[in-house]
C-alpha cells in the first residue's frame, strides 16, 4: 500500500490537526475496546493496584488505536469509495497514508512494550497478537477475500477482555474466554445488520461482505441463526463465575429483544419498501450496540457486588 494508491482527488487540502490524527485511532471502536478490557480486568479474581490498572487500560486503548490507524492506512483505497468511510482522514486527504502507517507502527510498539512492563509479558504478547490479527489476518487478508471476513475477523475485537484478565492475573481461565465468545458471536449479526442498510457501499468497494456474495435474504437468515446461538451462550454465561442474578436478568431481557429483532429482519419482504427495510435493519444495529454494553455492564456489576460478598450465586 502506498500514497499512489489513493486517487489524486484526495491530495491534502490543508494541514492536519490533532483531531484528524485522533480520528485515525477510531475512537468509537477504541471506546468498546477500553470498556470490555476494563470489565475483563475488574472481573478477574485477582485485584490490581489502581495505578497499574489505569496503565493497563491506557496501553490496551493505545494498542486498539494503533490497529485502527494501520487499518485506515491499508484500507484507504476502499474507504475512499464507501460513503460511510470516505471522510476518514486518509481518503479525505487530511492525513497522508505514510503518516498513518508510521503512527500505527509507533503506537503498536509503544503499547505492547509498555503493557508488558506495566503488567506482565503474557498480556503484552496477547496485545501484540491482537494487533497482528486485526491488521494482517483481518484487514489484509480476510476482509477482501471471503464473506466469512467478519465471522473470523471478529476475534480481533473479542480479545480485549482476555487481555484485561491476563493483565490482572497473568494466567488464562475459562471466564475471559466466555467474554471473548460473547463478543465473537455478537460481531457477525452486528456487522451484517450494518451491511444490510449500507449494502451499496460494499458493492461499490468490491468487499465480499455476505450481503454482496450471498444476497440479503441469506444474510437475514444468518443473522437469525447467529443471534439464536448468541442467546444460548449469553444466558448460559449467567451460571459461570462471572455471572449471577443481575447478569441473568439483563441477559434474559436483552436476548429476548435481540431474538425478536433478528426474527423481524428474517421475515422482511424483499418487495417491501427500502425505507421500511432500512428502519428495521438500522433499529437492530442500534439495539446490538446496547446489547453488548449492557451484557458487559452486568458482568461489571456482578464483579463489584462480589467485592462486598453480594454477587454471584453464592
Amino acid at each position: 500500500m502506498s500514497d499512489a494508491s489513493i486517487n489524486a482527488s484526495t491530495i491534502r487540502e490543508s494541514e492536519a490537526g490533532f483531531g484528524d490524527y485522533f480520528a485515525l485511532l477510531k475512537p468509537r471502536v477504541m471506546s468498546l475496546v477500553v470498556f470490555t478490557a476494563l470489565v475483563g480486568l475488574l472481573a478477574a479474581p485477582q485485584g490490581v493496584h489502581p495505578l497499574i490498572g489505569f496503565a493497563a487500560i491506557l496501553f490496551i486503548a493505545i494498542g486498539g488505536g494503533a490497529s485502527g490507524a494501520l487499518n485506515m492506512w491499508y484500507d484507504a483505497d476502499i474507504d475512499q469509495v464507501m460513503k460511510r468511510t470516505r471522510s476518514r482522514p486518509v481518503p479525505s486527504g487530511k492525513v497522508q497514508a505514510g503518516e498513518a502507517l508510521a503512527l500505527g507502527l509507533g503506537l503498536s510498539g509503544l503499547s505492547v512494550i509498555m503493557l508488558a512492563l506495566a503488567t506482565n509479558i503474557a498480556a503484552g504478547a496477547m496485545l501484540a497478537f491482537t494487533i497482528f490479527f486485526y491488521v494482517v489476518i483481518y484487514t489484509m487478508w480476510l476482509k477482501r477475500s471471503t464473506p466469512q471476513n467478519i465471522v473470523i475477523g471478529g476475534a480481533a475485537g473479542a480479545f480485549p477482555p482476555v487481555i484485561g484478565w491476563i493483565a490482572a492475573t497473568g494466567t488464562m481461565s475459562v471466564e475471559p474466554w466466555l467474554m471473548f465468545a460473547l463478543t465473537f458471536m455478537w460481531t457477525p449479526p452486528h456487522f451484517w445488520a450494518l451491511a444490510l442498510f449500507m449494502r451499496s457501499d460494499y458493492d461499490d468497494a468490491g468487499v465480499p461482505m455476505l450481503t454482496v456474495t450471498h444476497g440479503r435474504r441469506s444474510t437475514r437468515t444468518h443473522i437469525l441463526v447467529y443471534t439464536a446461538l448468541l442467546a444460548i451462550l449469553a444466558v448460559g454465561t449467567a451460571f459461570s463465575e462471572i455471572g449471577g442474578p443481575v447478569y441473568l436478568s439483563v441477559a434474559v431481557v436483552m436476548n429476548a429483544m435481540f431474538l425478536h429483532g433478528a426474527w423481524k429482519i428474517s421475515r422482511r419482504d424483499e418487495a417491501a419498501s427500502e425505507a421500511d427495510n432500512f428502519k428495521v435493519e438500522r433499529g437492530f444495529f442500534k439495539l446490538s450496540l446496547l446489547y453488548l454494553f449492557l451484557h458487559f455492564g452486568a458482568i461489571l456489576v456482578e464483579a463489584v457486588l462480589k467485592v462486598y460478598g453480594l454477587g454471584g450465586w453464592g
